[in-house]
């Protein structure tokens, strides 16, 4: 049984370090906005369940497309509907126009054939550009998704959830600091970006450092306390390099009772709102 081929494909222009921000100087933005579609925070006029999902995820999009040169899904709030809700994301994802980059939020991280089955599922069957994926058993978990050409791989870095001390610290060179130095030296490792936390700006320079040619997928800004400010003060390089998430503060920006309409202005003007300030960024640093 073959993997199903998705309609979606990548476009040469977001395959790129290049193309992509050429699509953020389009925009004058660097948003990437997580789909986490909660269903007890989906507003009632969306409905329930599937339905209510791929309805307020649609609306969401729409609204907020003007601002947007990514996307993040995060397929847990999908796969808990089992085979429904992974529909119900194949048509969320083949609806988003192919020159905003689609992040498929998996956090895969297994090895050998095991991963190269998770890189066909979601780059070929799903359609995304992206896969987020855990390094932690090394470049068995990292290069068969780096063999997609075409694609981007996301690795976890340095995140930006409390406990990632436990781990992501440790060490006499730190653990994260050793995800970025030596995934660099794998294979397609042009075709990496990382997850660094927008609640560690005080690391972000360092992160910079070690990756000075990298994307940063930077999640954190809004709902968890990060700036696009703070952000931009340590990670932006000469392409931008970032692409800065924001999903509760999209997502839930209206009221619980809000209608279809009231709930896509709300998240339209925290989108924008957002851009605003990343435009403001980019041309204090001269890259537009």
């Amino acid at each position: 049984m073959t993997t199903p081929v998705s309609t979606r494909s990548t476009s040469a222009q977001m395959a790129s370090v290049s193309g992509l921000f050429q699509a953020i100087q389009a925009k004058a933005s660097f948003l990437c906005v997580g789909l986490d579609p909660d269903p007890a925070k989906v507003p009632a006029s969306f409905g329930t369940g599937v339905v209510a999902m791929e309805a307020f995820c649609a609306a969401v999009v729409e609204a907020t497309l003007p601002f947007a040169v990514a996307y993040k899904p995060n397929l847990a709030f999908f796969e808990q509907y089992g085979a429904e809700g992974w529909a119900a994301l194949e048509r969320v994802v083949a609806n988003i126009p192919t020159d905003v980059l689609v992040i498929a939020d998996a956090k895969r991280g297994d090895i050998g054939n095991t991963a190269l089955k998770y890189a066909e599922a979601l780059f070929t069957g799903l359609g995304a550009d992206a896969v987020t994926v855990a390094p932690y058993m090394g470049r068995n978990s990292v290069e068969p998704f780096t063999s997609f050409s075409n694609k981007w791989t996301v690795l976890l870095a340095l995140t930006s959830n409390p406990s990632a001390e436990d781990f992501e610290f440790h060490g006499e060179t730190p653990l994260f600091e050793e995800v970025l130095s030596k995934s660099q030296k794998f294979e397609g490792a042009d075709r990496l970006m990382y997850v660094v936390g927008a609640t560690r700006p005080e690391q972000l320079g360092l992160v910079r450092s070690l990756a000075p040619d990298a994307f940063l997928l930077v999640p954190g800004v809004g709902a968890q306390g990060g700036t696009v400010e703070d952000v931009c003060a340590h990670g932006l390089n000469s392409a931008c390099g970032l692409l800065v998430n924001s999903s509760r503060g999209i997502l839930y920006a209206g009221r619980h009772d809000a209608t279809v309409e009231e709930t896509k202005v709300a998240s339209q003007a925290a989108a924008s709102k957002l851009q605003v300030a990343m435009h403001a960024e980019l041309e204090k640093a001269q890259l537009l």
